[in-house]
């Protein structure tokens, strides 16, 4: 329930894990973050979910991600509501005018902080840039994440091996079953949606998809969600995903709960229901079957230039976001204002607890 700050809550789950309760220590957990760093999802959820892993298997696990999860679910089908009923009215149009500005601000944070960490290899640069021509050219983000995979493994060096970690690798056969008990009530969930209903079982599917293909954390399913959502389908327009991204921004937990927005604007209730679930489903699955073997498989150099590969694609794909977004704004000198004053705050590390809320507060009243 305070999770706001995405990735920086893995702090807060450190100290909680590793000294208030010592269920894990710091090597272990410092694996666990290196593990949720290199699949998909949101780096913060992952990591509870790895915590309640180590300590009561995957049943702590299922039990962590549901503990970290549910309020922001509560919280963002709450405003999903609010937002279905009163959008059209005029402060609600004024406060979203402005949020979509701080959305913008947002996302060119994230780009530059992202950016940063690749600017130091003119392959890394190279691979982000070839992203964002392609999707600049309509090439599906799946499609550019694939070959900026296979790119990493062509072009990048060797990383130096990782120093490794001992785990208990004593349960991998009997999770292995646990783990395709959970994945057959999955498939015949997901194939009742198909008989229930067509838009259902569509709105799971892109889910997913894209959560699968989110590597880099809750950022990294942006420019998906956007390719699937409003390019490809044509369920929302820019301005909605913007404004859903907006409240994702003010509830507590990963980014990527902006599903449950677009869940409930699809299909109701049920419809956010079954995108949350989805949207978390994938790199749940991973987690639990990698974990085990994590220790061996980060000293795979093959898997490494991979992973960098991805990543820096990664980058230009919030690079071609930056652009859309910013073209979905009808800019003037007070959004411009406002813009550069949100971005100029974020690039100071200011909360964006504290943004959005101040954001909202000027957009009403100025806009």
């Amino acid at each position: 329930m305070t999770a706001f700050g995405g990735p920086a809550m893995v702090a807060h789950i450190r100290d909680l894990s590793t000294q208030r309760n010592q269920w894990l220590d710091k090597n272990d957990f410092k694996n666990g973050v290196a593990l949720c760093q290199s699949i998909p999802g949101a780096t913060a959820i992952q990591a509870a979910a790895y915590v309640g892993f180590k300590v009561r298997g995957i049943p702590g696990a299922l039990a962590a991600y549901g503990g970290f999860g549910l309020p922001a679910f509560i919280f963002m089908l709450f405003l999903s509501v609010l937002y279905a009923k009163f959008s059209n009215l005029p402060k609600f149009i004024s406060l979203f005018n402005g949020l979509q500005v701080i959305v913008v601000a947002i996302i060119f944070n994230a780009t530059y902080s992202f950016g940063r960490n690749i600017a130091n290899n003119y392959k890394n640069i190279l691979v982000a840039l070839l992203a964002a021509i392609s999707f600049w050219f309509g090439v599906s983000p799946f499609m550019v994440i694939i070959g900026a995979c296979i790119l990493g493994m062509a072009l990048f060096k060797e990383s130096p091996p990782s120093a490794v970690v001992n785990s208990e690798t004593k349960k991998i056969k009997w999770n292995a079953r646990q783990i395709i008990g959970l994945l057959v009530i999955f498939i015949i969930c997901f194939t009742g949606l198909y008989f229930l209903s067509a838009i259902l079982f569509n709105l799971v599917a892109v889910m997913l998809k894209v959560d699968l293909f989110a590597f880099g954390g809750g950022f990294a399913s942006l420019p998906l969600m956007l390719h699937e959502i409003v390019i490809n389908r044509g369920w929302l327009d820019s301005k909605t995903f913007m404004d859903g991204i907006a409240l994702g921004q003010i509830t507590p937990g990963p980014i990527i709960i902006t599903a449950t927005f677009v869940g409930y604007l699809v299909y109701g209730l049920p419809g956010a229901l079954v995108a949350t679930i989805a949207i978390f489903t994938p790199s749940f699955f991973m987690m639990i079957t990698i974990a085990p073997i994590f220790d061996r498989l980060k000293n795979s150099v093959y898997f490494k230039k991979a992973i960098d590969g991805i990543f820096a694609s990664f980058v230009g794909l919030l690079l071609y976001v930056c652009f859309k977004f910013t073209m979905a704004v009808p800019w003037d000198i007070v959004r411009i204002l406002l813009g550069f004053a949100a971005l100029g705050a974020l690039l100071r590390k200011v909360d964006v607890l504290y943004i959005v809320p101040v954001g909202a507060v000027l957009s009403v009243l100025v806009l």
